[in-house]
């Protein structure tokens, strides 16, 4: 069995912090149970010490509760005790903090000011490129990057911050064998691991995003979209209590955090609903598969065009015709249906399952027509009605709301009115508002509006 660390003797019991203290304290934490509030008490008594200290001492106090905060996830008050350090740690971490609070101009500074006291370069540089990254600065830090390649070989930072280029840079495929390569590195890399679980999400893939998700849990600080997202997630695969932490612990954080106060409500009424057979609860998933919209998936253009001028915009459509009739269709190849197979394959569908296995495949509802509204518009208008609701950049819950409904594209959505979107599992007050906001950036209503 594991020897729990002793995080008291190391920062408490020791007169100085340094690298080695960190990476104590990372592993302490990793092993969950107590550790975290351990480092909890660690923090009041640093505070207390801090409080009472002569000007000899306040400056090694000041870096440990730097650092203790930084962890607790408490960035303000890290910067503030970091402001009163000199050492490069000190600066380095103050960096990090300040790029937590995205006040991204004086992280590049701390950085600066880091590497100038004598912290390792290679690291500082690497920070330096996620701040121009972060302030939109792409070929800025690609140019910082190119330069560092030696790193590939041992430095999980180095494959995160390439794999956040290639998102930036729309290339996911090359940002997941990145984020694969980071985790490889170090599997305590938290922010790869929220990444590899946000995509895992985004495919449906709920049991891998769950696992990903709750190995952030025990690297802090935990980034805020780790627990929303693992809430949502828990709460769409019926485990209540467990969403309910999530919630807790946002509001913990926060207390101001009003969306996560209107989760945690929803979490809670459905502790108290009856509890739904297990067959029903397949079927629900069942049928959220078969809902899910073609658009969801990486596919050619070619592919896309012609399911779309076929009318096929679900998994479930796609078990409802067959190959011959998706080959008979003007453009419409081997290449093309290699490409459908491997979807349909990767969530245990076929094409053309439907026609063999009858109801169980019917649409839970049928797809909304386009309003009538949108059937005389311009060319250039309608083609904004045609783009996928996924440009929207929806949050997780009104996105998979989205999904359920059969919503694929904005003149679908555009068809909906408020208490249509608001009748749909999970999609409250707070998503709707969500989802009207970004349709004022675009200068769109929801029908009714």
């Amino acid at each position: 069995m594991e020897q729990t660390i002793d995080l008291k003797a190391f920062i408490l019991e020791r007169e100085d912090c340094d690298a080695g203290t960190i990476s104590r304290v990372k592993e302490g934490l990793s092993q969950g149970g107590s550790q975290f509030q351990v480092l909890n008490e660690i923090n009041e008594t640093l505070f207390k010490r801090y409080e009472s200290a002569p000007a000899t001492q306040s400056k090694k106090l000041a870096l440990k509760l730097g650092i203790t905060n930084y962890f607790l996830g408490y960035m303000k008050e890290a910067v503030r005790y970091f402001k009163e350090v000199d050492t490069p740690l000190g600066l380095f971490y103050l960096g990090k903090s300040l790029a937590n609070c995205r006040n991204y101009e004086a992280a590049a500074a701390a950085f600066d000011n880091a590497e100038k006291a004598g912290y390792s370069a290679p690291q500082v540089l690497l920070m330096k490129a996620s701040i121009l990254r972060l302030q939109g600065q792409i070929e800025k830090a690609k140019a910082i990057l190119g330069k560092l390649g030696e790193l590939s070989a041992f430095s999980a930072e180095f494959h995160f911050q390439m794999a956040s280029i290639a998102i930036e840079e729309g290339h996911k495929k090359q940002a997941i064998e990145s984020l694969e390569k980071a985790v490889q590195i170090d599997p305590s890399h938290s922010q790869a691991l929220f990444l590899l679980g946000f995509f895992n999400d985004q495919a449906g893939q709920d049991d891998e995003a769950i696992r990903y998700y709750e190995q952030c849990l025990k690297y802090p600080p935990v980034n805020k979209g780790v627990l929303y997202n693992l809430g949502i997630l828990y709460e769409d695969n019926h485990q209540y209590d467990r969403a309910a932490k999530c919630f807790e612990r946002l509001l913990k954080a926060d207390y101001n955090d009003e969306r996560a106060r209107l989760f945690l409500k929803d979490a809670q009424a459905s502790l108290d609903q009856t509890a739904v057979p297990e067959d029903e609860v397949f079927d629900s998933r069942f049928r959220q598969v078969l809902d899910l919209p073609i658009t969801d998936f990486e596919l050619s253009v070619r592919s896309r065009n012609c399911l779309k001028k076929m009318g096929l915009r679900t998994l479930g459509d796609l078990t409802r015709t067959s190959e011959m009739s998706l080959l008979s269709s003007k453009n419409f190849g081997e290449t093309s249906l290699t490409e459908i197979r491997a979807v349909m394959n990767q969530n245990n569908l076929r094409i053309g399952q439907a026609l063999e296995q009858g109801t169980q495949f019917e649409p839970t509802r049928p797809a909304p027509p386009v309003h009538r509204q949108h059937a005389s518009l311009p060319p250039e208008q309608q083609a904004m009605m045609d783009r996928p609701v996924s440009e929207l950049n929806l949050t997780v819950r009104a996105r998979k709301c989205m999904n359920r409904l059969g919503i694929s594209t904005i003149g679908e959505l555009l068809s909906r009115t408020s208490d249509e979107l608001l009748d749909a599992k999970n999609f409250g007050v707070t998503s709707l508002n969500e989802v009207k906001e970004k349709l004022t950036e675009m200068g769109l209503k929801l029908r009714g509006d």
